[in-house]
């Protein structure tokens, strides 16, 4: 069954939750598993795939954005892809969501990491999102994760 973490972060500005998401991308990749990186509108995938090249000094993640259409030679060598809106075209253990819904899909996955950030309205779409995955008997974790220092 699906494991859920729920990645409550202390910060509220800009983009904290699409750089804790290229973190733990970096992260999980780096460990040489798969990584769909689930965002809420096309616009929103675009905005991740740029903030992969730029997140933090010195990284690189190979990522692309999912497409049917997408190469066979590049889909091989992409162990992390970003998309929206549709199911993922390849097998990753772990999803993570940057949409406000749950995703239909999100059974597919060994894992699924939802993304928190510190304001009112996003708080309080992810209740509705812990809830949904609780009330069908899912594992859920929180984890508490302050700011980064220097």
């Amino acid at each position: 069954m699906t494991r859920v973490d729920f990645y409550v972060l202390d910060a509220q500005a800009g983009q904290a939750r699409e750089v804790f998401a290229c973190r733990l991308a970096e992260k999980v990749w780096r460990l040489r598993h798969r990584v769909y990186l689930h965002a809420g509108s096309k616009e929103a995938a675009r905005q991740v795939d740029e903030l992969l090249w730029t997140f933090r000094d010195g990284s690189f993640v190979p990522h692309a954005l999912d497409a049917d259409d997408l190469d066979e030679g590049t889909a091989e060598r992409t162990p992390v892809r970003i998309g929206a809106e549709t199911e993922p075209h390849f097998e990753a253990q772990l999803l993570i969501n940057l949409g406000r819904q749950v995703p239909l899909f999100f059974s597919r996955f060994d894992r699924v990491a939802e993304i928190v950030a510190g304001d009112d309205d996003d708080k309080a779409a992810a209740r509705e999102r812990f809830r949904f995955y609780r009330d069908r008997g899912y594992t859920v974790e929180t984890h508490q994760i302050g700011t980064p220092r220097g």
